[in-house]
């Protein structure tokens, strides 16, 4: 659903881009109670993770393909604040390198699929816990069920920006009803690939997951009249694995998927590609700023095989989204520790 340059007019694109860094100076300032020494680098890898996965378009309906978003698996893993700069991070990354989402559309993409995804999918997830039995499962469950409902949500959203400053003369019912419609089967794979992926996190790492946080209550027994906590039990192996064991397996798997799985993805357009061209929306479209970069369209220039190109390309990014998510993360952390110094000092 990355919206290219055009498709917006430019007041609607700069109000949108303030929300955009309103909303990231809000994250920054809510990552820093959500990340700590052991979450900060899983946050990293999310980003890496999410930017992998997005490569692999599947087919959804006749000519039309759909991938992962990603604010509601980021929002569940690391947390809704940190969700929304995991996400914002790999758009930053796409449109800058890659020449996928216009730079001019950087506030609308920002606004419309970190924002909106990760605040949806993040509410409805909360709501599902709250009235859901405490058990793993149910988390595995609200991930399901949040991720389905934050991708119509974002169909909805750029419907809504494009009804304020669409650059063609479409009408806004076919619009919304092309856009939800197809969105709608995209948040079938959204929700299977986001609850897949919560669910085999839980089973090694549960006091990693953000949104697993508190699952559990503590037991308690009755001594001498008194209710005392009974002792932790003994983790399984499984949750033992190590924060390092866990990211090497995860940035692994990111670089297995964008480097080879991603050569059998659907070559189909994605939901808002077709929609865009079935319906007009694409006629004023512009040529990307970032389109003479030598990793447009998701391929390294000069190199002349298929597989190969795609794959380095696949790799780089992965490479480069762990690097600069991490890094933005660790300086979240940095600040954190910093903020929290003078409670340790005593002053």
């Amino acid at each position: 659903m990355h919206v290219p340059d055009g498709f917006i007019n430019a007041p609607t694109s700069a109000v949108t881009g303030v929300v955009a860094a309103g909303a990231l100076a809000v994250s920054l300032r809510g990552a820093r109670r959500e990340l700590d020494e052991r979450t900060a680098p899983l946050a990293g890898l999310v980003a890496a993770f999410i930017f992998a996965v997005q490569m692999l378009n599947f087919p959804v309906a006749a000519g039309t393909s759909g991938h992962l978003l990603g604010g509601a698996l980021a929002a569940i893993l690391v947390g809704p604040y940190t969700g929304v700069l995991c996400v914002s991070v790999v758009l930053l990354m796409q449109g800058v390198l890659f020449a996928d989402g216009g730079l001019t559309a950087l506030g609308v993409n920002i606004t419309d699929m970190a924002i909106v995804t990760t605040v949806v999918s993040y509410a409805v997830f909360r709501g599902l816990l709250a009235v859901l039995p405490r058990k793993r499962r149910s988390v595995t469950v609200a991930s399901f069920v949040a991720a389905l409902l934050s991708v119509p949500a974002a169909a909805v959203a750029f419907t809504l920006m494009y009804a304020i400053g669409g650059t063609t003369d479409v009408s806004i019912g076919k619009v919304a009803t092309a856009m939800i419609g197809v969105h709608v089967l995209i948040g079938i794979g959204e929700a299977v690939i986001t609850a897949l992926t919560v669910s085999a996190v839980i089973a090694v790492r549960p006091d990693l997951v953000h949104g697993a946080r508190g699952l559990q209550q503590r037991l308690q027994l009755r001594v001498n009249g008194d209710l005392v906590d009974a002792p932790a039990p003994t983790a399984p192996v499984a949750a033992r694995t190590s924060r390092r064991t866990l990211w090497i397996t995860g940035l692994v798997t990111s670089l297995v998927l964008a480097g080879f799985v991603s050569f059998y993805a659907s070559a189909n357009p994605d939901g808002l590609e077709k929609v865009a061209h079935d319906k007009g929306i694409d006629r004023k479209a512009e040529k990307h700023a970032a389109a003479d970069s030598p990793l447009a369209d998701y391929g390294v220039r000069d190199v002349s095989d298929a597989r190969l190109s795609g794959g380095l390309a696949g790799v780089i990014g992965v490479g480069v989204t762990v690097v600069a998510g991490s890094a933005v993360f660790w300086a979240v952390r940095r600040r954190r520790s910093a903020d929290v110094s003078p409670v340790n000092t005593g002053l």
